[in-house]
């Protein structure tokens, strides 16, 4: 197969899983298969099964955590804005705007891709209503800096943890701890659903809000699809969407979460030691900085190529049949969101020297020696 820079990792297991409610459960949407997937991921996280709510993607969870930030905090004079890096995918943007909030862009810090809290500090305002923290490349930098940052000003905390399912920062499980964190569970994420995410919440008003938003806002639907029911005289206090996890999603990901531990965990880890190991000391590259008292489980392999010459590695691989990505392409410089008119130096000069290298559990050890072999070898000529 030609190698690849991500994919899905899925097998018998995950169509038995399909096959078993198609034929047997019959009920495809969400019902009994999504209540035992909320409860799994609850005992994964360490946390109670009300604080889980599932959704239909990543950015779903992101887009109903704005709602509840929104919602519950009190009333701003302007349209309510929520701080975000600018380095993260679009999806992070789209969610607040799509929840009616103004997304204010900051800067980032080289060394990590994450968060700038000096920068931010400097885009507070009175309309400041929550901070939406991205774990770039699977690292939760400085986590607990950034939950004292929000609580010491009163702003919601939305932690975008799409990279990090399975990551721990000082021991503790992204997800057990926080305010909103909300995980992806997308094609090629550390579990996938096919397509799915959740939301893990640490109060019950947001909890509520965002359980029956997920329904179209019908009040206390939830309970009633777990048990087989429908909600044929309820009440709507709120706006909602269609943002529910199917049983059929459910079924892929309940798979996915018993494959995490023994067998995405050791092979995604021990594919970025080879890469660390093989590219710390490689001339005109640069690794970001994680810290050793946090446990990563790595997304994706992103490498900062320096002195201008990321064009001649991204080019070379190609030429080789090695894909590589970009992650991404700063928000701030989207039409939609103004343009480059504003400036940040950190993240504009890391999308000048940021490259993405194919990393999951099907890529092999030795495909990440030869890759890193053919970066060494570019480097060398270019």
């Amino acid at each position: 197969m030609k190698m690849r820079l991500s994919r899905s990792i899925v097998g018998q297991a995950e169509a038995k899983a399909v096959s078993r409610v198609l034929l047997e459960d019959g009920y495809l949407g969400m019902g009994n298969e999504t209540r035992m997937f909320e409860e799994e991921l609850a005992q994964f996280l360490e946390v109670e099964p009300w604080q889980v709510v599932s959704v239909n993607s990543g950015t779903a969870a992101l887009h109903l955590a704005c709602q509840a930030a929104r919602t519950l905090q009190a009333p701003t004079k302007g349209q309510p804005e929520i701080l975000v890096p600018a380095l993260t995918f679009v999806a992070s943007f789209q969610a607040i705007t799509a929840a009616g909030c103004k997304p204010i862009a900051c800067d980032v810090l080289l060394e990590t891709g994450t968060l700038d809290l000096e920068d931010a500090a400097k885009k507070l305002t009175p309309n400041t209503i929550a901070l939406m923290y991205v774990d770039y490349a699977s690292n939760p930098w400085n986590l607990d800096g950034v939950i004292d940052f929000a609580k010491a000003h009163g702003l919601r905390l939305i932690e975008d943890a799409a990279h990090a399912f399975g990551c721990r920062h000082h021991g503790r499980r992204i997800g057990s701890f926080g305010d909103l964190v909300c995980f992806s569970f997308d094609g090629i994420k550390n579990i996938t659903c096919g397509e799915g995410g959740c939301l893990v919440c640490f109060d019950h008003a947001s909890a509520d809000l965002v359980g029956d938003a997920r329904l179209l806002g019908v009040v206390g639907d939830t309970q009633k699809r777990f048990a087989g029911a429908r909600s044929w005289d309820a009440d709507v206090k709120g706006q909602g969407y269609r943002y529910h996890l199917s049983n059929i999603m459910a079924a892929i990901g309940r798979e996915q979460l018993k494959r995490l531990p023994s067998e995405f965990i050791p092979k995604r880890t021990l594919r970025a030691q080879v890469y660390g190991q093989r590219l710390c000391k490689q001339e005109h590259v640069a690794l970001f900085t994680t810290d050793p008292k946090d446990f990563i489980v790595p997304h994706i392999q992103v490498i900062r190529v320096l002195n201008g010459k990321k064009e001649a590695v991204r080019q070379g691989l190609e030429a080789q049949g090695i894909p590589t990505g970009l992650h991404y392409k700063p928000n701030h410089l989207h039409s939609f969101f103004g343009g480059g008119q504003e400036h940040l130096p950190h993240v504009e000069q890391l999308f000048q020297e940021i490259v993405t290298l194919p990393l999951h559990p099907a890529l092999s050890c030795q495909d990440v020696e030869e890759i890193c072999a053919a970066v060494s070898k570019i480097l060398a000529t270019a």
